[in-house]
């Protein structure tokens, strides 16, 4: 009597598991199977970094935005797939990609062996580099090396901060005497800088193009870069799959001449700043 109670209450679960798989709660084992059953894509972006991804209207425009069009549609067999964008702050990205809140992201996203064990990574697409960014009026920082005892942000979710106060392995430059002032993002740090509550904002030299762009003149870029930073294509651990097929687009969008128009689009004539010529080479999936 027990066993055929027990076998009852299994064959009711086993019911509920189709009728749940049947009722749009589908799961696939890569990124590409979903493209190619659904066509549909859910991609984290920053919406608060001009020239890589600022949100305008009901959706987000710049260079990311443009790389990741240019990506998927390549990895989707050449149709552009139906994309819905979703704000990724540098704080969410491994949270949002772990819990299925987006299935990809492009969003400044540097490949570091810290983020590795909690992230799979495609690319790097480019090779950015951390600089510095200061008022226009500073004759005070002419090198990272003068921000020693000056005010830097720390921008939540960043490692850029620790590249000036932290010694080798983890930073570069040990300038334990530089003074870190908080703020949720670099949209934030840039309007503390612009209202002289900070002496400097040191992140990618892209990021900072795209924020001396917009403020036509107000900040100089120093263009004395010290890091390499591999901006990398985020997906959720494990799916190889899809990151195997992400190198091959990024591949084939440098060749064709796409990723150097895109650069080109987004920061051509920024001063100190000198743009990637070449493709990097892939980290390989892990």
């Amino acid at each position: 009597m027990q066993m055929r109670r027990t076998g009852a209450v299994f064959a009711v679960a086993a019911l509920a598991l189709g009728v749940a798989a049947c009722g749009g709660n589908k799961t696939y084992a890569s990124l590409s199977e979903k493209l190619k059953d659904s066509n549909e894509v859910t991609v984290g972006t920053k919406w608060d970094q001009p020239s890589l991804g600022l949100k305008q209207g009901d959706a987000p425009v710049g260079f990311d935005v443009d790389v990741a069009k240019a990506v998927l549609t390549e990895i989707n067999g050449g149709k552009e797939p139906k994309i819905t964008w979703k704000e990724s702050a540098s704080s969410n990205r491994e949270a949002f990609l772990a819990n299925g809140t987006v299935d990809i992201i492009f969003a400044t996203y540097s490949i570091t062996d810290a983020r590795k064990p909690k992230v799979t990574f495609g690319g790097p697409y480019v090779i950015a580099h951390q600089d510095v960014m200061v008022r226009k009026d500073d004759t005070s920082i002419t090198k990272p090396q003068d921000l020693a005892n000056k005010r830097i942000c720390k921008a939540a979710g960043s490692n850029s901060y620790k590249r000036i106060t932290e010694p080798p392995p983890d930073g570069q430059l040990g300038l334990s005497t530089a003074k870190t002032v908080d703020a949720a993002n670099y949209s934030e740090c840039v309007q503390k800088l612009s209202g002289s509550n900070l002496d400097a904002v040191t992140t990618d030299d892209l990021i900072l193009a795209g924020f001396a762009k917009q403020a036509g003149g107000n900040f100089k870029i120093l263009g004395q870069p010290f890091t390499d930073e591999k901006y990398g294509i985020g997906l959720k651990k494990g799916d190889k799959t899809t990151c195997e097929a992400v190198n091959v687009a990024v591949k084939k969008l440098w060749d064709n001449g796409t990723m150097k128009q895109l650069l080109d689009k987004w920061f051509g004539g920024t001063e100190g700043l000198k743009l990637s010529e070449t493709a990097p080479p892939a980290e390989g999936c892990s």
